[in-house]
């Protein structure tokens, strides 16, 4: 069963649960606090489950959409219905303004930025007058539907849930789209995203708003349900309680965000019902026996608790048939007389250290070209140089004749340039297929709208086809479903290639290819790049086999301390005494 498929069918017996005879009241009123939890946490598992931005300020963002909505209703006199897309405008707008100042931090600032606008906005809540200071602002009428009114737990309870379903069907969809790869991708760190177009502040925004217009329709239902808003349930400790859902149940997973909010509002009414019981009403303890908890369920599931039970269900067939659709345009391979890659005089100074020294080699068209050098001997600083991940301290750099200093990665990957890495950045929670389409990104066109609506089936389906296409090619066909992290090392080096191979490029740039590859592997790999400049396609590769590259590349660049020392072509460059000296070393 696709989780669509599942989403309904809990859709289903969300709704028969009022129904059930004997149904205690009080219990509605709990799953009506469930799904207004959950709607938040639904939020974080985009942001940090699967962003990977971790958010203290949650809250604040539900007491935009409260708040919002308690004035236009109650001073101005609209419809409730009315102020829904006004109240998650404000949510969404609140979020674009906090958001570029927020979402480039990195590291512990980004949690820490989150903590102080929310603590600020928590205080604007607070002592405004026309928000009501610390009362707050009641009186505010309920949803309604003619002249059927829904007030109390149980009616609103439909609407609270229908909001959780559609919410869970927008976030599944988002996720399989190319706009939720780019976001996966982020948990990786930026630099293999944006060297295959993803705009990452642009996805960091995008999630931080969804979010953010989540938790801004979870406070509009809240106040139309409570029928009154103050500042307590928008502060710092609900902001925490919320991440808190997200993690205990599985912060990557839609279905963690509903059972987190289950056990987290469930746990807290159980202690605060009981407890007071024990201990004779003369201390707050269930505050900290929930913490307590909480810690000791983190404990048994670090990953959350959703993951645990999804493991003990049976595993699900793989229904994705990637080849059904034909694969992508092939690009256009212009055809020039000069040089493909121009690299003169290249520098980069780290402080006092030069990393790279005024090197100047070029790759022409349809030629294999290999970069060699011991350990720290500039290679890998030089591929970051051409891809523009790192900005030259001097020299110049050209790609069919095109100046592309300070071109960021995107644009060079739009270019046709594409690479991968000394250390692999694959997403090891990702299937082999998920991570290779990544590679397709700049070549598909739908966008996260469309991708929420299941508008984009066409389009995802050409780019499934192009990173099956690749897979095959590199011959991992049969692994093409398994996730990239139970690959071998030298098997995760070819997905790598594979997904390079995607944005079909111009220019291949390969850090140690062969790394981790038995004998067999390295010749397959060979035939399979000498293939690649017959179609047209130039590569410069790294790498510490010799015999590797001595068979493979027409010319060889060696660089000693970010030096050239020599070029030539191999046997030039295996006779070479400066080469011999600094690297090779002279034959017993």
């Amino acid at each position: 069963m696709t989780q669509r498929w599942a989403i309904l069918v809990f859709a289903l017996m969300m709704a028969a649960v009022p129904f059930i005879p004997g149904m205690p009241p009080f219990w509605i009123v709990l799953l009506d606090n469930i799904g207004l939890a959950a709607l938040v946490a639904m939020g974080l598992v985009i942001l940090t489950g699967v962003g990977g931005l971790t958010s203290f300020g949650q809250a604040a963002f539900c007491g935009f959409g409260g708040y919002v909505t308690a004035i236009l209703t109650t001073s101005y006199g609209l419809s409730p219905w009315l102020t829904l897309p006004l109240s998650l405008m404000a949510s969404g707008f609140a979020a674009v303004v906090l958001g570029l100042m927020t979402v480039r931090l990195s590291g512990h600032y980004l949690p820490l930025g989150t903590i102080a606008w929310g603590l600020s906005l928590f205080y604007l809540f607070s002592k405004l007058e026309f928000l009501g200071r610390n009362d707050g602002i009641s009186g505010i009428p309920p949803l309604s539907f003619g002249s059927v009114q829904l007030i109390g737990p149980g009616k609103i309870y439909f609407i609270i849930w229908l909001a959780v379903v559609i919410a869970a069907l927008l976030t599944v969809n988002l996720l399989d789209s190319r706009t939720g790869r780019a976001i996966r991708a982020l948990r990786r760190g930026h630099i293999a995203a944006e060297a295959f177009g993803v705009q990452t502040a642009r996805a960091k925004l995008l999630v931080f708003i969804y979010a953010a217009v989540l938790a801004g329709l979870s406070g509009w239902l809240y106040a139309h349900f409570q029928r009154a808003v103050n500042p307590t349930p928008f502060g710092l400790t609900a902001s925490i309680e919320y991440l808190f859902i997200a993690v205990v149940g599985g912060a990557g997973y839609v279905w963690g965000a509903i059972l987190g909010a289950g056990i987290v509002v469930v746990l807290k009414e159980i202690l605060q019902s009981y407890l007071p019981y024990f201990f004779k009403g003369q201390a707050q303890l269930e505050t900290i026996i929930f913490g307590l908890l909480l810690v000791g369920l983190l404990h048994v599931a670090p990953g959350g608790l959703w993951p645990r039970l999804a493991a003990l269900l049976p595993a699900k067939a793989k229904n994705r048939n990637p080849q059904a659709a034909s694969p992508l345009a092939p690009r256009e391979k212009a055809i020039g007389n000069g040089p493909l890659l121009q690299v003169d005089n290249a520098r980069k100074q780290f402080g006092g250290v030069i990393a790279v020294n005024d090197v100047s080699f070029i790759v022409q068209r349809q030629e294999i070209v290999a970069l060699i050098g011991p350990n720290g001997a500039g290679k890998s600083t030089t591929f970051n140089l051409i891809t523009g991940i790192l900005s030259p301290s001097a020299g110049t750099f050209s790609l069919s004749g095109q100046n592309i200093n300070g071109t960021p990665p995107q644009k060079i990957a739009r270019l046709g340039v594409a690479r991968t890495f000394q250390h692999v950045k694959l997403v090891p929670d990702m299937s082999v297929l998920e991570n290779v389409v990544i590679g397709a990104h700049l070549r598909g066109h739908s966008g996260a709208i469309a991708s929420m609506l299941r508008l984009d089936r066409a389009d995802e389906a050409k780019l499934l086809a192009e990173a099956a296409k690749q897979i095959e090619r590199v011959g991992l066909g049969e692994q093409m479903h398994q996730l990239a992290g139970s690959l071998s090392l030298g098997q995760q080096r070819i997905v790598e290639i594979a997904r390079a191979l995607c944005i079909d490029p111009i220019l291949l740039l390969l850090d140690e290819p062969a790394a981790g590859l038995r004998h067999m592997e390295k010749q397959k790999l060979a035939i399979l790049l000498r293939q690649l400049r017959d179609e047209g396609m130039s590569v410069l590769l790294v790498e510490h086999d010799m015999g590797f590259v001595m068979d493979l590349a027409e010319r060889i660049v060696v660089l000693d301390f970010g030096t050239k020392i020599a070029e030539g072509t191999p046997a030039a460059i295996r006779a070479n005494p400066d080469v011999i000296k600094a690297y090779l070393g002279a034959a017993s």
